[in-house]
């Protein structure tokens, strides 16, 4: 009998659309032993208190992991003992990984080896992952070079993210509605 391969879950929307309660609600019924992955590095007073509620509305018995660059590498260690994973959020991810590289082409390689590397790691575990992410393709175009950069690399990672996935929603004010 073939390994079994990861269920995957993209959860899109934009900004306060409900992605992270959804995440919280489908990681609550779907297993015990929950990690929850945290991106989000707290660099200004606006972020810590963004990260200290986001902390507030876990479970106590879920274990985080923080994460904000080498997914993948902080995960393979510890992913076999967790049911449910859940990543909360691309966006950051991407960002992070932005400011790591003033060279626009090095970004979208850093950001390209770090997709793929995630989804090689999701397709080879036993977990069910639930992947949180910004749809950031249905705004203006960015006046600056690096807002367009960031919007590309984070669409395309998302496109790829949803190519790998089993199941893909929209929230919008809450809501979800399946997409695959």
């Amino acid at each position: 009998m073939p390994a079994k391969t990861a269920k995957i879950i993209l959860l899109l929307g934009g900004a306060r659309s409900g992605k992270s309660t959804r995440a919280q609600q489908m990681a609550s019924s779907l297993g015990r032993r929950v990690l929850f992955c945290a991106t989000a590095e707290a660099l200004d007073a606006d972020m810590k208190k963004r990260i200290k509620q986001h902390r507030r509305t876990r479970p106590q018995s879920w274990q985080t992991l923080e994460a904000p660059y080498c997914l993948s590498t902080a995960l393979a260690p510890v992913v076999n003992d967790y049911d449910t994973v859940i990543i909360d959020c691309i966006t950051l991810l991407v960002s992070n990984l932005m400011g790591k590289s003033r060279v626009s082409s090095k970004r979208v390689q850093r950001a390209d080896k770090e997709i793929n590397d995630l989804i090689d790691l999701m397709q080879g575990r036993k977990a069910t992952y639930i992947l949180v992410s910004n749809e950031v393709g249905m705004g203006i175009v960015p006046h600056f070079r690096m807002g367009r950069d960031y919007r590309d690399m984070l669409g395309k990672a998302n496109q790829r993210l949803a190519a790998a996935a089993d199941e893909v929603y929209l929230m919008v004010a809450g809501i979800s509605t399946r997409i695959k």
